[in-house]
C-alpha cells in the first residue's frame, strides 16, 4: 500500500495534470479542424488536386510518368501542396498544378465475346459435384425358442427349429444324435456321443455398407443411385475352402483347407460361387430434372407413400426390405398452396426378354407385349414446406398434410412357369422356336389400389393414418391352364399418435394397425409356395403390410415376417436422458404389443389372441455426424442394445383335438407353447 503522504501528493497533482491534458486535447482538435477545412475546400473546388503523400509520389515515379521539359522545370515552380486549381485551369497559367495530377487510368480492354459468361449460361462452366450419403452397420442377433415350443414338421412350421436340434414329430425324426449325455442335458453320465443334440438358440451377425451417391450436374439436374456392398452378409458365411465344381455343386476341399475347422480367412461373396449375391449390388439408379413446370424422374427409383404399409422406400438405418420401381414419373403443383399432382408409368413385369448368353453386350428387348404387367400411378398430395411447417407449429397453428395415391395395374397373358420345360422369364439358352412356342396362359388380372394418407400436426402432437384397399379380379389363378377365377378384396389401416414433451426428450406413442384376414385360408402367413388354396369362396382377402413397416421384434417382424391378417395395439415410450443440440443423445425406450388375428380360423389354435410382446432398448448417438445439424436425422456413430420377449397365446397353440393327439403320441408336455426371446446389438456409422 502507498503511504498517506504519497497518496495526498498524487491527489494534489491530479487537477493540474487534468488541466494540461485538456489544453493539449483542445489544441489537437483545433489543428485537425484546420487541416480538414483545407482538405474540404480543395475537394469542393472544381479541378482541385490533393497533395500526394511521399510514398504515393514514389509510386508515380515508378510508373515512369513522362517528365516535363527541362526549361519548364527551371522557369515554373510547382504550386504549394494543397493549393486549389482555378475553376478552368489552363496549361499556360497552371502548368505545375496540372503536372501534379495523377496520370490518367489506362483504358480497360474489351473482353472478347467468347470469354464472357452470362448468368443464364453459368451451368455450362460448372463441374459436376459428387455427394455421398449412406451408412455402415453391423447387427448381432440372438433368437431363442422362436419355434415357440411347437413340434411341427419343418415344411409346415411358422419358424423351423434349429437344424442341430433333435426332435420327433408324429411322422418323422429330425436333427442329429451326436452329443454326449452332458451336451444333451440328459440324466446319464455316458461320454458316448450317441445322445440327441438339443438346441433352441440361433445366433449370428450380419453387415451392410450402403452408399447413396448423388451426382449434381447443376441446380436442376442430378443423378441419384444406391449401391450396397456386402449386403446383409452373414459374418463367417464365406470361408475359404468352398468353390463351384465344373458340373455344378461344390468341389472337394483343397489340401490347404481340407476341413472347415482349418479355415483361416474369408472370401468375398460371389454369386454362384460361394454366395447367392455378389459383393456389390447396385440397387437403384435414376435421374431427376427440374423444369419450370415440374420435376421429371426416370429410372429405377424408390417408391414410398404415407406411413409405408403399401409402398416403403426402406432407406432407414435398420431396414431390410424395399419398394423399388422401374418408373417414369412427373410431378408438378402449386407451391404457394403446397399442392402437388403427379403421374407415373411403371414397368412392373415385362416377361421374357431377348437376353442371350451368346451375345451379352447386345441390347436386349421385350419379346412380347401382351404378357406385360402394366401399372399406372396417379397421386394428389398436400405437403407443407418444411420451413413453413416449423414456423406454423411454433406459432401454435394446425398443419394438415395428406393425399391420395391411386394405382391401376393389369395383365392379359402370363408366362409364370419356372420348370425347365417351361418358358420362364429367365430361360437364357432357348432357341427361337422354343420362344415362339411359349406356354402362355390367359391371366386377365386387373386391380385398383387407392391409398389415402393423412397427417395432422399441432405443436408437439402428431396424428398420422394410412388407409389402403386392393380391389380386383383374376380370370385364371394358375401358372398353367385350368385355373379358377378369383376376386381380390383386401383392406389395410395403420394409425400413429405421438406427443412430445420435455423439450422433445419424452416421446409418447400409440400405434394401431389392422390387416384384413381370410376365413377361407389355412394359415396367416403363406408357408408353402404359390397361392394359398381357398376352401370356401374365391375371394383373396388377406392384406399384408409391407415387411419394412415394423411394429415389434419377434412375432410380426420375424415369425410372421410382417403384419398380415391381424391387428395390433402398441403403446410405447422413449426418453432421451442426454440430448444436445449437436445431435448427441443417450436414451431408452419400451413398448408393449398385443397382436390378434382378424380371422380366428386362420390361426393354428383357432383363436384370435396371438401373443403379447414386450420390447425394450437403450441407444446412444455420437455428435460427430455430418447430419447432426438436423435433430430429425441420424448421423455419426449410433449403437443400440435391444431385448424382446414374446408370450404366445391360444392362437399360436394347438387346437383341442390336435393337442390331445400330441400328448398321446409325444408326452404330456408336447402340446404346450413357451416364450421366445431376442437380443439385438446394433452398431452403425451414418453419414
Amino acid at each position: 500500500m502507498h503511504a498517506p503522504s504519497q497518496t495526498l501528493a498524487r491527489l494534489g497533482r491530479a487537477p493540474l495534470a487534468v488541466g494540461l491534458s485538456r489544453v493539449s486535447l483542445l489544441a489537437s482538435l483545433f489543428a485537425c479542424g484546420v487541416a480538414l477545412t483545407s482538405l474540404t475546400l480543395a475537394t469542393l473546388t472544381p479541378g482541385a488536386a490533393l497533395a500526394q503523400p511521399a510514398d504515393e509520389e514514389e509510386e508515380d515515379e515508378e510508373e515512369e510518368a513522362p517528365e516535363p521539359p527541362a526549361e519548364a522545370e527551371e522557369e515554373e515552380e510547382a504550386p504549394t501542396p494543397g493549393t486549389p486549381l482555378s475553376v478552368f485551369p489552363r496549361a499556360e497559367t497552371d502548368p505545375g498544378a496540372l503536372r501534379a495530377q495523377p496520370p490518367p487510368a489506362a483504358p480497360v480492354k474489351a473482353e472478347p465475346e467468347g470469354e464472357r459468361v452470362y448468368a443464364e449460361a453459368w451451368w455450362s462452366h460448372a463441374r459436376p459435384v459428387l455427394e455421398l450419403h449412406g451408412y455402415y452397420r453391423l447387427r448381432a442377433e440372438l433368437f431363442h425358442n422362436f419355434s415357440l415350443g411347437r413340434i411341427d414338421s419343418p415344411n409346415f412350421a411358422m419358424w423351423p427349429m434349429p437344424i442341430d436340434n433333435h426332435y420327433t414329430t408324429a411322422d418323422n425324426v429330425y436333427g442329429p444324435a451326436l452329443c454326449t449325455a452332458e451336451e444333451s442335458d440328459s440324466s446319464g453320465s455316458s461320454t458316448d456321443a450317441t445322445y440327441p443334440c438339443k438346441n433352441k438358440t440361433q445366433a449370428g451377425a450380419n453387415m451392410r455398407f450402403r452408399l447413396n451417391p448423388e451426382l449434381h450436374i447443376s441446380d436442376n439436374l442430378r443423378i441419384m443411385s444406391q449401391v450396397d456392398l456386402l449386403d446383409n452378409l452373414v459374418l463367417g458365411s464365406t470361408p475359404i475352402g468352398y468353390s463351384v465344381g465344373a458340373e455344378g455343386g461344390v468341389r472337394q476341399r483343397s489340401g490347404y483347407s481340407p476341413l472347415g475347422a482349418f479355415d483361416t480367412t474369408q472370401e468375398p461373396p460371389s454369386a454362384g460361387v460361394n454366395s447367392l449375391n455378389d459383393s456389390i449390388r447396385v440397387k437403384r439408379v435414376w435421374g431427376e430434372y427440374l423444369t419450370p413446370v415440374g420435376q421429371l424422374r426416370f429410372g429405377r427409383m424408390p417408391s414410398h407413400w404415407g406411413l409405408g404399409i403399401l409402398a416403403h422406400g426402406g432407406d432407414g438405418y435398420d431396414d431390410d426390405y424395399q419398394s423399388t420401381s422401374d418408373r417414369i414419373m412427373f410431378v408438378t403443383g402449386l407451391r404457394s398452396l403446397d399442392l402437388y399432382l403427379g403421374g407415373a408409368w411403371d414397368f412392373s413385369n415385362e416377361g421374357a426378354t431377348s437376353a442371350s448368353l451368346g451375345n451379352p453386350q447386345g441390347q436386349p428387348y421385350d419379346l412380347a407385349q401382351l404378357d406385360d404387367v402394366d401399372q399406372y400411378v396417379l397421386l394428389l398430395m398436400r405437403r407443407t414446406n418444411p420451413e413453413l411447417q416449423r414456423l406454423r407449429l411454433a406459432q401454435g397453428k394446425l398443419v394438415v398434410n395428406g393425399g391420395a395415391y391411386v394405382v391401376h395395374r393389369r395383365q392379359l397373358l402370363a408366362n409364370d412357369l419356372s420348370t425347365p420345360s417351361g418358358v420362364g422369364e429367365n430361360q437364357l439358352d432357348m432357341s427361337a422356336d422354343e420362344r415362339a412356342n411359349s406356354a402362355f396362359v390367359r391371366r386377365e388380372a386387373i386391380a385398383w389400389i387407392p391409398d389415402f394418407w393423412l397427417q395432422l400436426l399441432y405443436k408437439k402432437f402428431r396424428f398420422e393414418a394410412e388407409l389402403v384397399t386392393i380391389q380386383g379380379s383374376i380370370e385364371s389363378n394358375q401358372a398353367g391352364d385350368g385355373g379358377e377365377a378369383q376376386e381380390i378384396s383386401q383392406w389395410g389401416l395403420a394409425t400413429e399418435l405421438e406427443q412430445r414433451l420435455i423439450e422433445d426428450r419424452l416421446r409418447l406413442q400409440f400405434k394401431f394397425g389392422w390387416a384384413s384376414g381370410d376365413p377361407d385360408v389355412k394359415g396367416i402367413s403363406p408357408i408353402a409356395n404359390g397361392l394359398q388354396p381357398q376352401f370356401g369362396d374365391d375371394t383373396i382377402s388377406t392384406f399384408r403390410f409391407h415387411p419394412n413397416y415394423k411394429v415389434d421384434m419377434i412375432l410380426n417382424r420375424n415369425i410372421l415376417n410382417r403384419v398380415q391378417g391381424s391387428y395390433y395395439f402398441r403403446p410405447s415410450v422413449d426418453y432421451d436422458f442426454l440430448r444436445k443440440s449437436t445431435g448427441q443423445k443417450l436414451g431408452g425406450g419400451a413398448a408393449v404389443i398385443w397382436t390378434r388375428a382378424s380371422e380366428f380360423i386362420q390361426t393354428p389354435g383357432h383363436a384370435r389372441d396371438l401373443g403379447v410382446e414386450i420390447n425394450a432398448k437403450l441407444y446412444f448417438q455420437s455428435k460427430d455426424g455430418s447430419l447432426n445439424d438436423d435433430l430429425e436425422k441420424m448421423g455419426g456413430f449410433y449403437t443400440s442394445l435391444e431385448w424382446g420377449v414374446l408370450f404366445p397365446l391360444a392362437g399360436l397353440g394347438y387346437q383341442e383335438l390336435e393337442a390331445k393327439n400330441m400328448q398321446t403320441t409325444l408326452g404330456s408336455g408336447a402340446a404346450e407353447t413357451s416364450t421366445a426371446q431376442i437380443v439385438r446389438w446394433y452398431m452403425g456409422i451414418l453419414f
